[in-house]
């Protein structure tokens, strides 16, 4: 039966020798959270690309030919190939040049590299770094523009914190952006500024933009071999499938859409990516008639993005009681023109997806979401949007808000990883309603389908400490002892899920998510059976193969 199937398949290809790998002695991921891994199939026949053929060692062995690659996986787990659903891919790519200032312990280790980075630059050249959180450090206080200018008086600075939501630049960088004490805060941002008036250095939400664009932007090349190193780079994570997110007003995605398409007509986007596009230039993206799905195999359009509030790191998610140690946060976008805005992308068959951090800010877009669906039994829609539409990051919800996403047709996009980095900070900014944030278990309950994401760069790409943390609710220290608010927690299989079959559905991608005849032969091979081996173990699993489109792009062994 599977020899018949098997030619059958290949001679509807054309397919004289097939097939080309055969994966063997392996354990084969289901999908099914009941039964994890396929109990009768232990290899897989590659050919063109695709998944042919599946079952035991020897049925698939007896399929190979004199060419066909042959390998022993001893045991390990095949997977389908990550898809990491909220990347925003372009900020990563070309920061992953920049100062890492994830790493750090405290202010003066910030301020340290810094001034060491000063002294490789000539004077006048911009130092930029991202990922610094200070409530990690022994002592929480935050960078400056005083600090900055102590380490580096002579360059422009801007480092972003971890969650993007919040950056600090030095004097320098700030006269050439021209903020001074007469600047007026951005609609939808904050110059934060000392008794004096004058500006301290912190700028949050679309105040950063003020500083980015006194940068010169990166020339063609430089993206494009960012982008390829980049790509590379996932493939060492198993990650075969994307959704690259804007930022908010983004003036850069346009080169990152122009970068993304020369690959793929080069034939070398070893990546599916579906392009999210920004909500401010809505008008613009309906009026060329652009709708959810279009593109290539490779390249997609996907979700219009839209933003109601910020972030808590920075005090502007919007909460419904205030912050222990601020007020309510902000939304960042008047709720009524948001609502307008979702409904005419919904008539022209473009999903949309709406950053929701806040409680306040969740409660508001669910309510957005009811009144949408009520809207659509009133007007005709000749082609619905082709995905779902989506909340990005439900980060902290309230228990009689979660009830109501299930009667919705809504995915729901979490970021477990974060929530690592924000432990400290949530206990000590809403204590007890910290019980409400990343309520992972929760939210798969309602029946929507729940995707994992990385949201880098605001964390690493990596999936498996993703993984970890939903399942454990603990730092891959094994802090807390019993998991951070633990009823929250799910099965190993139910976090792989979301990181593979989920995402797969909600886009629509028929042929990926699964280890199934017919597929696309996107795979990604772990070095331990995480399905079956203690949670504990997932910290120290890597990613020991990669195979896109039935070419093997990442190998360790």
């Amino acid at each position: 039966m599977i020899r018949s199937k098997m030619v059958s398949y290949c001679e509807s290809m054309q397919e004289k020798h097939c097939p080309e790998i055969v994966l063997h002695n392996a354990n084969l991921a289901s999908g099914n959270t009941n039964t994890p891994i396929l109990p009768t199939a232990d290899a897989l026949a590659l050919c063109r690309g695709r998944i042919i053929a599946l079952g035991s060692s020897d049925d698939m062995l007896h399929l190979a030919g004199p060419d066909t690659q042959k390998i022993d996986l001893d045991g390990r787990l095949i997977v389908p190939g990550f898809f990491d659903s909220h990347i925003h891919f372009y900020e990563w790519a070309l920061k992953r040049r920049d100062l890492q200032l994830d790493d750090l312990a405290s202010l003066e280790e910030l301020l340290a590299r810094v001034q060491n980075s000063a002294q490789n630059l000539a004077p006048g050249q911009w130092i930029m770094g991202q990922g610094w959180n200070e409530t990690e450090w022994s002592v929480p206080r935050q960078p400056s523009r005083q600090s900055l200018d102590q380490a580096a008086p002579d360059h422009p600075v801007l480092l972003w914190r971890c969650d993007l939501h919040m950056a600090v630049a030095n004097s320098a960088a700030l006269r050439l952006a021209g903020i001074d004490n007469t600047t007026p805060d951005p609609p939808e941002g904050r110059i934060e500024r000392d008794e004096a008036g004058e500006p301290t250095g912190v700028l949050r939400e679309l105040a950063i933009n003020l500083v980015r664009r006194a940068i010169d932007a990166p020339t063609a090349a430089r993206v494009t071999d960012a982008f390829a190193d980049g790509i590379k780079a996932l493939h060492r994570w198993g990650i075969t499938s994307i959704q690259d997110i804007r930022l908010m007003a983004d003036s850069d995605g346009a080169s990152s859409f122009q970068c993304f398409q020369q690959l793929d007509q080069d034939g070398q986007l070893d990546l599916r990516c579906w392009m999210s596009l920004p909500g401010h230039q809505l008008e613009d993206i309906i009026g060329l008639g652009l709708r959810s799905g279009f593109g290539s195999d490779c390249l997609r359009i996907g979700h219009i993005k839209f933003f109601s509030d910020g972030g808590m790191g920075a005090r502007t998610a919007w909460m419904i009681d205030p912050y222990l140690d601020a007020e309510r946060g902000m939304p960042l976008m008047d709720m009524q023109l948001l609502a307008r805005d979702i409904e005419k992308a919904d008539r022209a068959g473009l999903s949309v997806m709406v950053h929701a951090i806040g409680d306040r800010a969740n409660r508001e877009i669910i309510s957005l979401f009811e009144d949408l669906a009520e809207k659509r039994k009133t007007y005709p829609t000749p082609l619905p949007p082709a995905f779902r539409h989506r909340i990005e990051h439900v980060q902290m919800i309230r228990p009689e808000d979660v009830k109501r996403i299930g009667t919705l047709n809504l995915a729901l996009n979490v970021t477990p990883a974060n929530m690592i980095l924000d432990i400290n900070l949530i206990d000590r900014i809403v204590a007890e309603k910290g019980q409400w944030a990343y309520a992972f278990r929760q939210l798969i309950d309602t029946g929507a389908p729940v995707m994992f994401s990385s949201d880098c760069p605001v964390c690493s790409p990596d999936p498996l400490p993703a993984i970890h943390a939903a399942v454990t609710r603990q730092r891959p220290d094994g802090t807390p002892e019993q998991g951070w608010y633990p009823k929250a927690r799910i099965s190993v299989a139910e976090a792989l899920n979301a990181y593979t079959s989920v995402p797969a559905a909600v886009h629509n991608a028929s042929n990926l998510g699964a280890i199934a005849p017919g597929n696309r032969a996107d795979l990604a091979v772990l070095s331990t059976n995480i399905l079956n081996d203690p949670p504990s173990s997932i910290p120290g699993t890597q990613v020991d193969m990669t195979l896109f489109d039935g070419r093997i792009v990442h190998r360790l062994f």
